[in-house]
């Protein structure tokens, strides 16, 4: 059997897996982990696959009988995720693995949720209360690192456009003052627009097509965007550019964006324009997806008593047309050995994220992050 097989079959029982684990009973229940996944905004394809995979990690079978996972969504509010967090201490959370929409506004909530006992792990974007523990990249780093390439691509001169993250999160404000700093040190770049993007390639088209309603394409030489390089180059082919005349996008690690860096003329099972190589010029990073999911393994380590970093400061993942790798089957041995884009046969949803590999992870893969089932 193919691995697409595999996955479609595994996408077809996955609400039945559900009613399953659903049904157990409330002795099963009592005799487990309480730990909660506290979510804050979900509107973008990251978060969506970030939550598969923590909820594979909770379904893998180290982990199944061992821990009770609930989920809850506060939506971009501070205050209402800091009323979720004291519900879930007063529920008898063990443990508590979040996505922070701010990095001080939760500190005095998970003070005392700490205070009470429970272990709280944020993921990808951080808290600076010093009981939490962090696991996330660099996200400096992230943005210090795409904001150079672009630079070196435009030879140090040229009119830039910005696309920023969700406002307030860690994660925005790191990268997008780390990427200004660079581009502050060549006075011949000018960032000549500049949108918030909230992380979604919707977003990112609705602000594209507003700042190129008044400085055509022909007036950018190149973008710096957290998410939306898939969607900036399907733009501009709209717009009657051709491949070759693509500007040189730093962004997200979507799974769209990394098919277009692909040589123009690679074969790739399920392309279709715009979603195809395109040879489109690009530095493609990630914050990656499966962070949440290694914060859940790390708190149940916790739990146990074990020994576990404060902060866990994960590998930043950077592709560039040099180095993008196709997947043809999405395997943890193919993903091992460094493909880094996967098939539109595979990944219907370009705006899907493929840095989700890890040696710590082997509980999760491809099926995880589509569909939410661990490996077998």
């Amino acid at each position: 059997m193919t691995f697409s097989k595999r996955l479609k079959q595994l996408a077809a029982c996955t609400a039945l897996a559900a009613g399953v684990i659903a049904s157990g009973t409330a002795a099963d229940a009592a005799e487990k982990h309480k730990v909660f996944l506290s979510m804050s905004y979900i509107g973008n394809d990251w978060q969506a696959e970030a939550a598969n995979m923590v909820k594979a990690m909770a379904a893998h079978k180290s982990l199944a009988d061992k821990i009770d996972l609930q989920v809850q969504v506060a939506g971009p509010n501070a205050q209402r995720q800091i009323q979720q967090i004291n519900a879930m201490v007063q529920a008898g959370a063990k443990a508590i693995v979040v996505y922070p929409i701010s990095p001080t506004a939760l500190n005095q909530v998970v003070k005392n949720a700490c205070d009470k006992g429970v272990k709280i792990f944020a993921y990808d974007g951080d808290i600076s209360e010093p009981c939490a523990h962090n696991i996330s990249i660099d996200q400096e780093e992230a943005g210090r690192v795409t904001a150079e390439w672009l630079v070196k691509k435009l030879d140090g001169k040229g009119d830039i456009v910005l696309i920023t993250g969700v406002p307030g999160t860690s994660v925005d404000d790191l990268r997008t003052k780390a990427a200004k700093e660079v581009f502050a040190k060549h006075p011949d770049i000018k960032i000549v627009g500049e949108a918030v993007g909230m992380w979604s390639q919707a977003v990112a088209r609705t602000e594209l097509s507003k700042i190129t309603a008044t400085r055509n394409w022909d007036q950018i030489n190149g973008l710096w965007m957290q998410v939306g390089c898939y969607t900036a180059n399907s733009m501009q082919l709209e717009a009657g550019k051709t491949p070759e005349q693509l500007l040189p996008c730093a962004g997200e690690g979507s799974n769209g964006g990394r098919i277009q860096m692909l040589p123009v003329g690679t074969e790739v099972e399920g392309a279709a324009s715009p979603y195809a190589p395109l040879g489109a010029p690009r530095i493609s990073y990630a914050s990656p997806p499966y962070s949440g999911a290694l914060a859940l393994k790390l708190a149940v380590d916790a739990i146990e008593g074990k020994d576990v970093p404060m902060r866990v400061t994960l590998p930043l993942p950077l592709v560039t047309n040099e180095t993008v790798k196709l997947c043809n089957e999405g395997t943890w041995e193919e993903m091992k050995a460094g493909c880094n884009a996967f098939l539109p046969s595979l990944v219907s949803n370009p705006g899907w994220f493929g840095s989700i590999f890890s040696e710590q992870t082997p509980e999760i893969g491809l099926a995880a992050a589509l569909v939410g089932q661990p490996e077998p």
